[in-house]
């Protein structure tokens, strides 16, 4: 079991002054990601969302990073990198995006992750990905063991836990040998053993968020697992968790496949873009486990 405070390899950091403030990482200034990143040029942005923009870079040692320049709404830029330095400053898993420094200048708040070279697996299944090449079976069910395993390390190796929140298919980045990388802890909570944490304000994504956690506000790592199961039924079928486009009766991805599965109609729900199909044994394993979440 790796160590939470195990100093992985620092090559990405190779030949850049050794200089932090949090006792981990680099402390990069406004201007070397201004550098990095070409001044922020359009051209490098690839990604953004209600928490800031993503931005694909250079540092001066020639390490490719990925910039994320958290908006500043009263406070929120605080909040969210307070939350992702506390999260995943220091920890280390191979499935898990390495931050590896950040930037704190005025009232500017960046952080600095590895670059996960090969799109994310929401653009593999329904994205711009998916009109060049279908994952494969195999590919597919090595992106989510990866998930997997790095989701039981924040659960089960780390103290206090971490719970993720936001685990669904733009947020697991995917390497060029297809290994699965969490990223985006910008909404993750820290608990203390065995403790469960009631939210007043739910956070998530409509689709992914468990039951329970919806209804209640109660947080506890079982939230993830729910959010994985439903990842796991848009890989097997190559839906969306929520498409308003098809019947009322298969809006719902979960609703849909317990209805499919309790009219002995499994074998109708695998995405036929899939150039081989998995067994009935390898489809039936996936979906018990899917279900079980």
């Amino acid at each position: 079991r790796p160590s939470v405070h195990a100093t992985a390899d620092s090559a990405p950091l190779d030949g850049l002054p050794e200089f932090s403030y949090l006792g981990w990482g680099h402390w990069f200034t406004l201007r070397d990601l201004d550098v990095a990143t070409d001044h922020f040029a359009k051209d490098n942005v690839i990604g953004e969302g209600g928490y800031g923009v993503v931005y694909r870079g250079r540092l001066s040692n020639g390490t490719p990073v990925a910039v994320k320049k958290i908006l500043n709404n009263l406070g929120q830029a605080e909040r969210e990198f307070r939350v992702e330095v506390e999260a995943i400053g220091n920890v280390r898993h191979k499935n898990l995006v390495r931050l590896l420094g950040y930037c704190v200048e005025g009232t500017q708040r960046m952080l600095v992750y590895e670059f996960v070279n090969n799109g994310n697996l929401e653009s593999w299944l329904h994205g711009e990905l998916s009109q060049y090449s279908s994952l494969t079976w195999l590919a597919r069910m090595k992106v989510l063991l990866g998930t997997a395993k790095a989701l039981a390390y924040l659960h089960e190796a780390l103290e206090p836990k971490v719970v993720h929140r936001d685990i669904k298919a733009s947020n697991i980045l995917i390497d060029d040998e297809f290994n699965a990388k969490i990223s985006d802890f910008g909404l993750a909570k820290m608990l203390g053993a065995g403790k469960s944490h009631i939210a007043t304000r739910v956070m998530g994504t409509f689709g992914y968020v468990a039951p329970e956690y919806a209804n209640s506000g109660l947080l506890n790592e079982k939230s993830d697992v729910y959010s994985f199961g439903v990842l796991l039924l848009e890989v097997i079928t190559g839906r969306d968790p929520i498409d308003y486009d098809r019947p009322p009766s298969e809006v719902n991805l979960v609703d849909w496949l317990k209805l499919m599965v309790a009219n002995r109609r499994s074998d109708e729900v695998v995405d036929p873009h899939l150039e081989r199909r998995p067994s009935t044994k390898e489809l039936k394993r996936a979906l018990l486990t899917a279900l079980r979440c």
